[in-house]
This record gives structure tokens, sequence and C-alpha cells, in this order.
């Protein structure tokens, strides 16, 4: 079976080359990268791809907040009476794959495609605000991966060391409890981790934001909707890492994992 990754670009998305790349040393046939107001038009059917992955960047220069102008974009665009966003929704029913990094992650929050908490694609529950620190954050983090998780991405990997990049990765849910619910109900396959213990944690700079819960990134109950603030674009050889040869790192990056594990479910689907 072939495997297809449909990767969208413009309005200030500036990672879709290195997030192409990645996917194609991760296994996929064809990726290729549609600007969104193709999307937005009906030129590009999403149904011809098995994977959505929409990358970091900084979309709409992030005013009105990161996302937020692209997610209202994506929920008023209408071909034919149907809006992108119910298209996306058609498209994760149908059993298609979204991923979505950083900026991409912010996206999916603002449109409520994650969580998605009772199935619901398009209610927002949480949002990604700024950085406890108050400025940008550049810099890499360990992620402990939840095992019990069923997202696609994350199964087998134990934990992570990517690097991230963003002003507001933030996570706070709409209720105080939030957080901890989906904690409780695995929707939070990573979190932010010390790199000494591997446990989760609030204290800053392992967490860099201050995000509830230390969470990283979340899923849908389905485990085939997936974002997350650190960058597995960033990370695919050990040459990527500013102290690669100072530090014992495997010839492969670590991010890579995210999209072989997508390439493989995709296959053996």
């Amino acid at each position: 079976m072939r495997i297809k990754a449909l990767v969208p670009t413009g309005h200030g998305i500036n990672c879709e080359n290195e997030t192409r790349h990645a996917l194609e040393v991760a296994g996929f046939d064809t990726v290729d990268l549609v600007h969104l107001n193709l999307l937005a038009g009906g030129n590009v059917d999403p149904f011809n791809y098995q994977l959505i992955v929409f990358p970091g960047g900084f979309l709409d220069g992030d005013d009105l907040g990161a996302a937020q102008a692209c997610a209202n974009r994506i929920r008023h665009s209408r071909v034919n009476e149907e809006r992108l966003i119910d298209r996306l929704v058609r498209f994760v029913h149908g059993g298609g794959l979204v991923l979505g990094i950083c900026n991409g992650f912010q996206l999916l929050t603002k449109l409520g495609m994650l969580p998605a908490m009772d199935g619901d694609y398009t209610r927002r529950e949480i949002t990604l605000t700024g950085n406890d620190s108050g400025r940008f954050e550049s810099r890499w983090v360990t992620l402990a991966v939840d095992r019990a998780s069923n997202c696609i991405f994350t199964k087998g990997v134990e934990r992570l060391y990517l690097p991230v990049r963003h002003g507001e990765g933030k996570i706070v849910g709409r209720t105080g409890d939030l957080a901890g619910l989906l904690v409780e109900r695995h929707l939070a396959p990573v979190r932010y981790a010390s790199r000494d213990t591997d446990e989760p944690t609030m204290d800053y700079p392992f967490n860099p934001n201050g995000s509830e819960q230390a969470i990283a990134g979340l899923t849908d109950s389905t485990g085939r909707v997936f974002g997350l603030m650190p960058h597995p674009e960033s990370f695919n050889h050990r040459t990527n890492h500013p102290r690669w040869t100072r530090e014992d790192l495997r010839e492969e990056g670590e991010g890579l994992a995210i999209f072989r594990n997508a390439a493989r479910f995709l296959r053996e689907a």
C-alpha cells in the first residue's frame, strides 16, 4: 500500500520542508506541500491522503493569539456549503490521521479537534497561552510518554528528547480540573519531565512554559489525532542537535519515531 501525507503551507507556516523530509525518511511514499488556500477553496481533496500534518510556524503572525486567525479561516471557509472544518472532521471519522506540531498543535486546539472530549471535534475545551517565563522559549526538553495512551504516534516509545521553540505553549483547560482529567483518561501522551528522573514536572526549565499537569501534547480518544508543542521534525538525525559532537546520541534522531509510527500504522491498516 502506498501511503500519502498532506502538509499545509502558507499564512506563516515555516516548518513545512523539515516536516516533509521527516515524513519521507520515515517511509511515506508521497508528501505533498499544499497551500491552505487550496484546501479552503476545495482545490485539493484531503481524502486523497491518509495523514495530514499541520507544521510549526507563526500562522498569521500569531495575531489575535497563536493560530486563532487561521482557526477562524478554517471554521468559516466553505465549498458548496461545506466548511473546511467539516471536511477535516469527516477525514478523521473516515480513519485518517492528523498531526499538529507546535503552531499546528495550537491550531488543532483552537479548532476543538483536540482533545475532542466525548468525540466532539468542534468544541474548544483548552487553549495554549503565553509561557509563564514571559518570553519565547527555545531549548531541548525531555518528554515522559504515557504507555497506556492509545495514541498511535507514541506507541512503543518510553521517552523523547526534542526541541521546543514557542512563546505560547502553556496548556490551560476550560475548567480547573480538565488537565487532570486529560491525564487520567490517558489523553496526554507526552508530558514535560525532569531529565534526571524522567518524571513529569512543573519545574522550570524542564517544563518550559508552565503547562498544567506538565502536558506537552494531547490526543483524541481514537489515538489518531495528535498534537504536541515540541518539534519532532527538527530531530531526525544526531547532527540536528547542537551538541552532537559532545553528547552520546543515536544516529537517528528521536523525533523520527513519531513519523515512523504513523507510517507503520497506515501500512498495517
